[in-house]
């Protein structure tokens, strides 16, 4: 399973809204996302995964897709502020959590703002982030954006939908970056179409949340990035002012996207809000090579054994394949069931130990396949996580039994040791950004 959980559903009145649950932190964590989401397509970037990595340190995290968008129910009901409201409520309730944090962002402030001020009892803490009550001015609010300027606004978004040229407003600081506009194109695209961008910008232009803002009584911090271009520092200072007792903080930077930039003093900020302590200090960055094994067909030779035969054949095959680490200086992180998950100083020793493996697998009556990535991990206790064991997983899923894949990265880092593959070509891994060379072991000239 995905560490960001799986997707469920929650019933809100006639609507299935899809939502996932993440983290094992002291507080639950309603996350409240702008105004177009997906909760496939969000995981698909690096940087999102990172940012909500650092959130789930802290928090259980909670994570929905409104109705209209994403993985939710298309076409069931008003795009309101009122069923956002809703169907947060029915996601908190699905998730088992009686109260949370909310941490609303963007277009996602107004409906925090309506949950905190009208379910008080549910709300423990809320932050806001380039967020506002109002986004249009009025006579008696002029800090708001002219009604003009902000139609012809959506009118350019909504004709140009899914052009990740609009990361150049949203994001900036990754708008070379040709990953990233690829993700954000595909997020648009497949988050909402141009027919509900429309219905949003109808609604944004009307909405006004300032009444509610006396009626929050949760403790409150309203942040935005300095130079955020998208929304005036006027209407955040608006948010700040009108909810009682709450703290308006900056933070260096011009991306109105959350997960754009360097969002590390972001979620700092919103640790040490949220639970009183200063952030702990960020797991610890290594290079190293990753390997994933995986016996083939272990479910059906299961059955064939019965229960306790094939414990006892797991058994012997975890000894021998420990026995292998040992000796090719590999680090255990942990089994997955039928497979292992192990670390190594060099790409080299990482393939001929899983090389070996396999042979005593083959001797066992068992096959393996395996996947190796050299890159870098973050240490988190006896675990590891990051980009590179994602990437490692996914080549694994590409070997065919009795094969050690790897990427080209690792080929490449073995040049002159007498390891010889096999090209399989570039390949597209799911969840990982970009196209990937991958390789099969075919043989080892050096021992």
């Amino acid at each position: 399973m995905d560490e960001f959980g799986e997707i469920r559903y929650a019933r809100s009145g006639a609507a299935a809204i899809a939502y996932r649950v993440f983290g094992a932190g002291s507080i639950d964590l309603l996350v409240i996302g702008g105004f177009v989401g997906h909760l496939e397509i969000m995981f698909e970037s690096p940087a999102a995964r990172r940012f909500f990595g650092r959130l789930a340190r802290f928090a259980r995290v909670i994570l929905f897709d409104k109705r209209g968008m994403g993985l939710s129910d298309r076409g069931s009901g008003a795009y309101t502020i009122e069923n956002v409201t809703s169907d947060a409520i029915a996601v908190m309730d699905a998730a088992g959590s009686e109260r949370a944090a909310l941490l609303g962002i963007s277009e996602g402030g107004p409906a925090a703002v309506m949950i905190a001020a009208g379910h008080p009892d549910r709300v423990s803490s809320l932050v806001l982030f380039g967020t506002y009550p109002r986004l249009v001015a009025t006579d008696d609010f002029p800090e708001g954006v002219d009604a003009g300027t902000m139609h012809d606004a959506w009118r350019r978004m909504a004709e140009s939908w899914g052009d990740d040229g609009s990361l150049r407003i949203w994001g900036p600081s990754e708008a070379d970056d040709p990953e990233f506009r690829e993700w954000w194109g595909r997020l648009l695209r497949s988050g909402a179409s141009p027919g509900v961008v429309q219905t949003l910008a109808s609604m944004y232009e009307r909405l006004d949340v300032r009444p509610l803002l006396p009626s929050v009584q949760a403790p409150t911090l309203v942040t935005r990035r300095a130079d955020d271009r998208l929304v005036p520092r006027e209407l955040s200072v608006a948010l700040a002012t009108g909810i009682p007792e709450a703290e308006l903080v900056e933070v260096p930077g011009s991306d109105h996207l959350f997960c754009a930039g360097d969002f590390d003093g972001l979620v700092d900020l919103i640790e040490e809000f949220l639970t009183g302590r200063s952030p702990a200090p960020d797991p610890e960055r290594v290079l190293a090579t990753v390997l994933f094994t995986d016996l083939v067909g272990s479910t059906e030779t299961a059955a064939e054994l019965g229960d306790r035969e094939w414990r006892a054949l797991l058994e012997r095959f975890e000894l021998q394949s420990r026995r292998e680490l040992d000796g090719y200086g590999g680090r255990l992180v942990k089994t997955t069931g039928d497979g292992m998950l192990a670390t190594f100083e060099g790409p080299a020793r990482a393939i001929r130990c899983a090389r070996s493996m396999s042979e005593r697998a083959r001797d066992l009556g068992l096959t393996t396949r395996a996947g190796i990535h050299t890159g870098e991990i973050e240490r988190r206790d006896d675990d590891i996580a990051g980009i590179a064991v994602h990437i490692a997983s996914r080549i694994e899923g590409l070997a065919e039994p009795g094969e050690v894949a790897t990427t080209g990265t690792v080929a490449d880092l073995v040049v002159g040791s007498g390891l010889r593959f096999r090209d399989l070509g570039v390949k597209a891994l799911k969840g990982v950004p970009g196209e990937w060379p991958v390789r099969v072991v075919a043989g080892d000239d050096g021992g």
